[in-house]
């Protein structure tokens, strides 16, 4: 193994447990990718790093790069296609390193924003004979060998080892993610039910109470009145559960837009729906893990939930604040309260358990602090990446 810039075998095998360790931290496939190429640049001490998930149309649908200012990359232009040397990866599955990567017969050309790029190192990363996408690094940081390359055959075994590893990482990730599509179909195929039970009830009712105003009101228009009355109220309820479901069931946007733009627009949505005032205030709040962007914003709706479906809240404030490296929610209400302790006892918890367990599988914690007549506030804390 290379002494590499930390010096000495043991300093090198630090490194190599930090980056696998770095790797089966995270659950997100987008997280895996950049932690896999910002440990692959570190580690072998090169200038450039890049990793593609190939797609099946002859172009990556994925590419992830390091060292690369977001500048320069957008002027660099679209995605590469899955040609020459990338291709040779991808295809017959064998590491590649090379002198000079310009020189190679399978070059051809890149963008005239891309950087200049000389002694070239790429794996494949594969899962038995799946290919799961290729990682390659390039220029570098040392003396090089008149006509050589600066990547060694050390180099390359240790890109081999990482390789390996990435390959399972990027596998559970793949394995988490399908897990949580498939919880969320069936999240969402619970809540068609409950809406298609909650409003044929309401919708049957309606009908009952609608006849039931029809025969009374030449006999008794008190009571045809009264019934009219109650028709008004079951309108009401109906709407309010179909506002509510349309609101659940609304794909959150986290990937495209980000935390803090999709709380925003939920908590808009919800001002709209409901006639309790449902604000939203966001204070240095950076850009968190994908698992605990998603926790966040989970237990973000299941308080907005209790506190507009439950609490018969008139103001509902919800605050986002940088905490640390990490962040701070804060729900609060002003509706009726509960007595956290009686509702244990009672064996209802209102989405309690749910939410600190999210709180807790992210690293975070979660506080509840209510009383009857007093309203509740709701916070969590979760760290950063």
């Amino acid at each position: 193994m290379t002494k590499g810039r930390g010096g000495g075998a043991e300093a090198g095998l630090s490194r190599v447990s930090a980056a696998l360790l770095a790797m089966s931290r995270h659950l997100e496939v987008r997280d895996v990718l950049k932690t896999i190429v910002v440990s692959a640049r570190e580690l072998l001490d090169a200038e450039y790093a890049a990793l593609g998930v190939p797609d099946d149309h002859g172009g990556f649908a994925q590419f992830v790069v390091d060292g690369v200012s977001e500048e320069q990359w957008k002027a660099i232009g679209p995605l590469p296609r899955q040609h020459g040397i990338l291709a040779a990866m991808l295809r017959d599955a064998t590491p590649q390193r090379l002198a000079d990567v310009r020189l190679d017969a399978r070059f051809e050309g890149w963008p005239s924003a891309h950087p200049v790029m000389s002694d070239f190192l790429g794996l494949p990363i594969a899962d038995g004979d799946e290919v799961l996408g290729a990682v390659f690094l390039a220029n570098k940081r040392c003396p090089k060998p008149e006509g050589g390359c600066g990547f060694t055959a050390e180099d390359e075994e240790l890109l081999s080892i990482l390789a390996q590893h990435a390959a399972i990482a990027l596998t559970n990730a793949r394995l988490h993610e399908r897990s949580r599509e498939l919880t969320i179909a069936g999240e969402r195929a619970r809540l068609a039910h409950e809406l298609h039970d909650a409003v044929s009830q309401k919708l049957f009712s309606l009908r009952l109470t609608a006849q039931a105003a029809t025969a009374l009101v030449d006999r008794d228009p008190g009571r045809a009145k009264d019934e009219l009355q109650q028709i008004t109220l079951l309108a009401a309820e109906a709407a309010d559960e179909l506002r509510s479901a349309v609101v659940e069931l609304r794909p959150a946007a986290l990937d495209e837009d980000g935390l803090v733009a999709t709380l925003r627009t939920q908590v808009q949505v919800l001002d709209r729906a409901h006639s309790a005032r449902v604000t939203f205030a966001c204070h240095g709040v950076r850009a968190l893990p994908a698992a605990q962007e998603e926790a966040v914003l989970r237990v973000a709706q299941e308080a907005l939930h209790n506190a507009l479906r439950h609490a018969d809240a008139l103001q509902v404030d919800v605050t986002l604040a940088r905490h640390g490296q990490g962040a701070r929610l804060r729900v609060a209400d002003d509706g009726r309260g509960f007595d956290p302790s009686a509702v244990r006892r009672a064996g209802r918890h209102l989405g309690l358990v749910s939410m600190r367990y999210r709180a807790g599988g992210v690293g975070g914690g979660l506080t509840v602090e209510s009383a009857p007549g007093k309203g509740t506030v709701i916070e969590m804390e979760v760290p950063g990446g």
